[in-house]
């Protein structure tokens, strides 16, 4: 997992070879303004997905993880509580390819939380377990997917 500001998310280009079009289409493009829904990017290697999320509590706020994609996530008109466990400490949960997660239920609460602020990027691993969403008012996030090669 990467915590940062947005001004530094092109020292992550490397971080896989997908990253540079991600970071070009964030750096290029007026985030607040995106539809809700899918955004293309670059086919299935890069998708940006926009969602408004309601206020969500840690108590309901599930844990999920992903296999073929890295996810860079955006908070766009506030902050966003977040959960992280690892995967290594996670029990087994059943993975739905079609959706590329396993989720876990509500009442496997993260091992630790955080804060992301406007102007800030969290990127998540396949082996970092996310709870996200966690607000008290309602958000608009930008998720750019990021296939992993």
């Amino acid at each position: 997992m990467i915590l940062d500001a947005l001004e530094n998310l092109g020292m992550y280009a490397t971080l896989n070879p997908n990253f540079p079009k991600a970071i070009e289409f964030i750096q290029n493009t007026n985030l607040a303004a995106l539809p809700t829904g899918r955004n293309e990017v670059c086919g299935d290697l890069v998708f940006a997905n926009v969602v408004e999320v309601k206020t969500k509590s840690k108590e309901v706020a599930q844990i999920e993880i992903h296999r073929k994609y890295i996810d860079l996530q955006i908070p766009l008109s506030g902050d966003e509580t977040m959960g992280y466990t690892p995967i290594a400490e996670l029990p087994y949960a059943e993975f739905v390819e079609a959706d590329d997660a396993s989720l876990y239920p509500a009442d496997l609460n993260a091992r630790d939380y955080f804060n992301v602020k406007r102007g800030e990027f969290v990127i998540f691993f396949p082996q970092d377990g996310h709870a996200p969403a966690i607000t008290s008012e309602p958000l608009k996030k930008v998720i750019v997917k990021i296939a992993i090669e």
